[in-house]
């Protein structure tokens, strides 16, 4: 028609993180989040966690409760341990005379985060296969919904893209009450021991980082052992 003005489509607004693992985290479990993409957990808050590598991570198993939520992502494992573990770390390794030595262990704590793993919910349907550890039981990734963006396909095996629970939380359940913590030392709570599992960490961190130097050019030369 002669005249008419063509109408403009409005901007479109910015794209919210997923309602449904906002809703799980926030309202369900309690847990502070940061917006963006993915979505994060906030670290220090009511845990903190421990990335290790995947060996490490099925080792440290035998040191959690069977409600402590352990989440995986490519070839890491995330520990939660108890809020402030992170800050007790560095003196924790230094008693334990890990200290001194380089090792692939990152701890998140207070003004930290972690990518969000996709909550399990309706449309699971069995377990993941399994990530072997050489240290220790295999790692079973609890089965997710299909993905909803393109950014997420390659989520498809946990060994890949986006995070997932292998040991996810269980809403309505205190997740403090079995994570591992320094007050469970000589004590005769349920709390699992931190002390325990960080030298299982620790000790499988630094295996792993001598079978590296054994495999590379460096082979021939002597290793220093602590």
């Amino acid at each position: 028609m002669v005249g008419t003005v063509p109408r403009i489509p409005l901007p479109r607004r910015p794209v919210a993180p997923d309602a449904r693992a906002l809703d799980w985290y926030e309202n369900e479990l309690g847990w502070a989040t940061a917006p963006g993409d993915p979505l994060r957990l906030l670290t220090g808050v009511r845990f903190d966690v421990l990335d290790v590598p995947a060996a490490a991570g099925a080792a440290a198993l035998r040191h959690l409760a069977p409600g402590s939520p352990v989440a995986l992502r490519g070839d890491r494992v995330r520990l939660l341990v108890a809020a402030g573990s992170a800050e007790e770390l560095p003196a924790l390794l230094d008693w334990l005379e890990w200290g001194s030595l380089p090792l692939d262990l990152i701890a998140l704590g207070a003004g930290g985060w972690l990518a969000a793993p996709v909550p399990p919910g309706p449309g699971a349907d069995g377990p993941r296969p399994p990530l072997p550890g050489r240290s220790g039981p295999a790692l079973h990734a609890r089965a997710v919904p299909a993905p909803r963006s393109p950014r997420s396909v390659r989520s498809a095996h946990p060994a890949q893209g986006a995070a997932v629970w292998l040991r996810p939380p269980e809403p309505g359940r205190e997740v403090e009450a079995s994570l591992p913590t320094l007050s469970a030392v000589g004590g005769g709570g349920g709390a699992p021991d931190l002390v325990r599992l960080v030298d299982t960490v620790a000790t499988c961190c630094h295996r792993i980082r001598l079978r590296r130097a054994c495999a590379g050019p460096s082979a021939g030369q002597p290793l220093a052992f602590s």
